[in-house]
């Protein structure tokens, strides 16, 4: 077993995997750049090294000083967590050539399935399903192409990586130019790589994705289901284990398609195959993501796994431990992302100084954040603060808790979308189980690219929410400003939050 790891991330991803790493007796080393200096992750390592300024490319996303780093400290493998370097095969064969273990897949794995068009062709020639498109789109003219043979509404999507980076949506070849332009630059930036492909729109659908464990020794096994349907921009905002929409029989059909894949590319390691649930019960496959998800919490909470340990014990040669009869469904379970984003004002991301945190102590209810009191949050990185997860023995105890859990939540000083989070899990659809993957954006607008538009189901809600946050930040500001000993604030508390 290692003896020390370094982890190239951030925030709350960096210190969740401290904590297994504590848990399993092994030294820690967090990697910074500039204006992270005193972040939660650095604080909760046992070393930290500077690797450079504010930009990610010139911090973490530079391999050269994150491989340096890992020298520097004696660390033996390099934990990626998951966005930056996680899907990146040069950075995985880098850690492999300079003689430090890469907790993730091989690089050869990861071309093969990291990418989204290798992932696609070796699907098809395995008889996986796969969304009607065209993988090879390098220019405008091969995608003007491309959608002229698979027919409008499509997806324009990054090949390189997820995230809903480089992602658009396109109803009208009017459209093509500007969403080209717009997906090229933001994949560039996202992932060094400006490579794109088109896929048919399917829709409703439904998110849906397989956790899957693999070793060096060709064992398998996949871990539930998870439902992502709940998504703005094409990023997820709040996921649950297992899918409300997922029959025992899918669930075996879709767990086998995901382990096949794993199978026939020699995977090792923790991974995740998505597909999209169409409404005719069909299902087809998307990608595999090859790092940890951000969603992982509700999979350890109804497998009662640690997954980042899992990852680690993988890496270092062991089998293991667990066959697929071993792998049992617990409960229900439901995450939140609490993002520093402003649902009224398109999701845009929000900037201030965290002026009051203080996060709730339920039964059921696990929060995995890179956040403290005091922090600046600024615009460099991506805006997830944290994550509020909540496991019950069913869905709708989850759901409960995980209410109780985000209004009991004090974050101040900067626009959240706590109450779009509590107002999504208090609506009709979400309660029924009845939502897919743009059940966000075709309630608050016809057109996402279009201005919000009211009225509309949650849009006065949510505006209304929106408001009474800012009046409450506002508030919040001048008593803690004021450093009034006796201010019913310090005193009340979370309690203030109930109502």
């Amino acid at each position: 077993m290692f003896k020390k790891i370094l982890v190239a991330n951030r925030s709350e991803i960096a210190v969740r995997i401290f904590r297994t790493l504590r848990e399993l007796g092994i030294q820690s080393v967090a990697v910074y750049s500039e204006p992270d200096a005193q972040a939660p992750h650095v604080l909760a390592a046992d070393d930290a090294v500077l690797i450079g300024p504010a930009p990610a490319r010139e911090s973490y996303l530079k391999i050269s000083a994150i491989l340096d780093a890992a020298r520097k400290t004696g660390a033996q493998a390099i934990h990626p967590g998951y966005g930056f370097l996680s899907e990146n095969s040069s950075f995985a064969q880098a850690c492999e050539q300079a003689g430090i273990a890469f907790i993730g897949p091989t690089a050869d794995s990861m071309r093969k399935l990291g990418d989204k068009r290798a992932a696609r062709e070796t699907a098809q020639q395995l008889g996986v399903p796969t969304v009607p498109g065209v993988n090879e789109c390098d220019t405008s003219e091969q995608i003007r192409a491309a959608v002229h043979q698979v027919g409008l509404p499509i997806l324009l999507k990054a090949s390189a990586g997820g995230g809903g980076k480089g992602m658009r949506l396109i109803h009208q070849e009017s459209e093509l130019d500007e969403a080209i332009q717009a997906s090229q630059r933001e994949a560039l930036s996202a992932f060094g790589d400006s490579r794109l492909m088109v896929e048919k729109f399917v829709s409703p659908a439904r998110h849906i994705e397989v956790q899957l464990l693999s070793d060096a020794h060709g064992n398998v096994i996949a871990l539930g289901e998870r439902e992502c349907s709940l998504q703005r921009r094409y990023q997820k905002i709040i996921e649950e284990s297992p899918s409300a929409a997922v029959s025992s029989e899918l669930r075996e059909k879709i767990q086998e398609a995901a382990c096949k894949l794993a199978r026939a590319t020699g995977y090792r390691n923790a991974g995740t195959a998505e597909f999209l649930l169409g409404p005719d019960g069909n299902f087809y496959f998307l990608e595999v993501n090859t790092r940890l998800q951000v969603e992982h919490p509700v999979t350890e909470c109804v497998t009662g796994l640690d997954l980042v340990r899992k990852q680690i014990e993988i890496a270092a040669g062991e089998k293991l431990s667990l066959q697929q009869k071993d792998i049992l469904l617990r409960g229900h379970a439901i995450e939140a992302r609490l993002y520093a984003e402003d649902p009224s004002n398109r999701f845009l991301p929000t900037t201030g100084k965290i002026l009051k945190l203080r996060w709730p102590t339920l039964p059921g209810v696990r929060i995995d954040s890179g956040i403290r009191e005091g922090q600046e949050i600024l615009t460099h990185y991506d805006p997830l603060l944290a994550k509020v997860i909540a496991w019950g023995l069913d869905r709708e105890q989850a759901r409960q808790r995980l209410i109780q859990a985000l209004r009991e939540t004090v974050l101040l000083g900067l626009v959240t979308n706590q109450s779009f989070l509590v107002q999504l899990l208090e609506d009709d659809s979400f309660k029924n189980g009845k939502t897919f993957i743009h059940t966000v954006e075709s309630t608050m607008w016809d057109d996402p690219e279009e201005e919000w538009k009211e009225p509309m189901l949650l849009t006065a809600a949510l505006a209304l929410s929106s408001r009474t946050q800012r009046d409450r930040n506002a508030r919040a500001e001048d008593r803690v400003m004021s450093k009034d000993p006796h201010s019913p604030w310090e005193s009340l508390g979370r309690w203030r939050m109930l109502g």
